[in-house]
């Protein structure tokens, strides 16, 4: 394995997603997938399952927000830097719906000192927004790799 300061700035955020997956039981159970990671982006896949329906037939909120916050986790964990949630909002557009393929692509607005935005757009397979979401992110003291 190359060492930190060989990689590539996309070797190095391709590093990094695959630890923390590794370590990420939730989306993995939740049946996500990751579809593209890049510096600062990151794109997740989740198919609508019965269990993830409310009373009204439709995705509950909670599961989006979580497909959301995970495309965010991995967007803001790209630079060996480890980054935590520090507050995030959704607006809810669409619902999703039984069997629906939602994908999470989420981009990096602006990293500074500590602190990064990253707006997370919710998609079905035909393109229509389902909802958006933003993420504040802090860093911690905490890296994937160590040189």
């Amino acid at each position: 394995m190359k060492s930190v300061s060989e990689m590539t700035p996309q070797e190095l955020a391709e590093t990094c997603a695959r630890i923390m997956w590794d370590g990420d039981n939730a989306s993995q159970e939740l049946g996500m997938e990751i579809m593209r990671i890049a510096p600062g982006q990151a794109a997740i896949r989740m198919t609508v399952t019965k269990a993830m329906t409310n009373g009204h037939g439709n995705m509950h909120g909670g599961y989006l927000f979580a497909l959301a916050d995970s495309a965010f986790a991995f967007a803001c964990n790209t630079y060996n830097q480890m980054a935590v949630a520090q507050h995030c909002s959704i607006t809810y557009i669409a619902p999703g719906s039984l069997g629906d393929i939602l994908t999470a692509e989420a981009r990096e607005v602006s990293r500074q000192g500590r602190s990064g935005i990253y707006d997370v757009r919710l998609v079905r397979k035909d393109g229509t927004v389902i909802a958006e979401f933003r993420g504040h992110s802090r860093t911690i003291n905490r890296t994937f790799l160590t040189e």
